[in-house]
């Protein structure tokens, strides 16, 4: 038998500390790991903002309540059902038909102010493939944050002279066949609201993937730089300056192009290195409240503070 001294007892002690650490280290990576197999990487890990207006509780729940529903591309019943929840969460809530598009509707919510408006958007249905793909932060996330920032910003007070704030729900944002040209043939409910209102539109926010473990959102290429340096300063003020941080990603044609093809200046918060995009694993578990709720609070900030 091997006889072990105190000090030997202490030393073996005190290695088996070091080790357990290294474990506990490498589990805590493995968990703020994203994606799946060989295409996982670590994630950043969202701080928690520093003001408390937005309700993520409520935001997250109104994500639920449109997976529930499964997959829902743009013209579905299944979409149509969870249009007429959405609607009613939202203030002023009421229903535009996206012209040229029998069957699509954008879902629209108004809090009252000087004109022209601010809209924030965020697109509500779900791409058609692969089979059952439920979109959880394509961009269920980012309804809930749209639904939950109008709920919210009722309550809070704006300066006078405020802008009007216009929420809208985008139908039919998702290409409906394969296409070379995503511009021609999907973004339809937000080509047509642009179209209709343009004119009475005085910035442009979009919400997407702003939900994932870990999100950043660089600077999007085209979106523009005065309206997302008043995005980041309003994030620096909750306390979420490092999930907007100074890069600037690749160009994006999302719901906010067809604004900026009218001259409304307009920017898209997206996190493009969502490693598990346009896959069945963008599901529910891929989502962060933290993350949610940093977006939210600055979006809420943002729209509070807007002159």
């Amino acid at each position: 038998m091997v006889r072990l001294t105190s000090r030997r007892l202490v030393a073996l002690a005190a290695l088996q500390v070091v080790l357990l650490a290294a474990l506990l280290a490498r589990h805590e990576h493995a968990r703020a790991a994203s994606g799946s197999g060989s295409a996982s990487a670590a994630r950043p890990v969202t701080p928690p903002a520093t003001a408390h207006r937005f309700d993520v509780e409520r935001a997250m729940a109104t994500v639920r309540l449109q997976l529930a529903a499964g997959q829902r591309p743009a013209g579905s019943p299944q979409l149509r059902r969870v249009a007429r929840r959405l609607r009613a969460k939202l203030p002023d809530g009421r229903f535009e038909d996206v012209r040229g598009h029998p069957g699509l509707r954008n879902v629209i919510g108004s809090l009252p102010g000087a004109q022209p408006a601010i809209v924030v958007g965020a697109h509500y249905d779900t791409e058609y493939h692969p089979k059952g793909f439920v979109g959880a932060n394509d961009a269920a996330a980012a309804v809930g944050a749209v639904v939950e920032i109008a709920r919210d910003l009722r309550h809070l007070k704006r300066p006078t002279g405020a802008p009007a704030i216009e929420f809208v729900l985008f139908d039919g944002e998702e290409e409906p066949f394969p296409t070379e040209d995503f511009y021609l043939d999907a973004l339809r409910g937000s080509k047509a609201y642009a179209d209709a209102h343009a004119a009475q539109t005085r910035a442009m926010v979009l919400l997407d993937y702003i939900g994932n473990r870990g999100v950043r959102l660089p600077r999007e290429g085209t979106s523009n730089p005065k309206v997302w340096s008043m995005v980041r300063a309003a994030a620096r003020r909750v306390g979420a300056a490092s999930v907007f941080p100074l890069d600037v990603q690749t160009a994006i044609t999302d719901d906010h192009t067809p604004f900026l093809q009218h001259n409304v200046p307009a920017v898209d918060l997206i996190d493009w290195s969502y490693p598990v995009k346009d896959t069945n694993q963008d599901t529910y578990d891929q989502l962060s409240p933290r993350a949610v709720d940093a977006v939210g609070e600055t979006i809420v900030e943002l729209l509070r503070t807007w002159r």
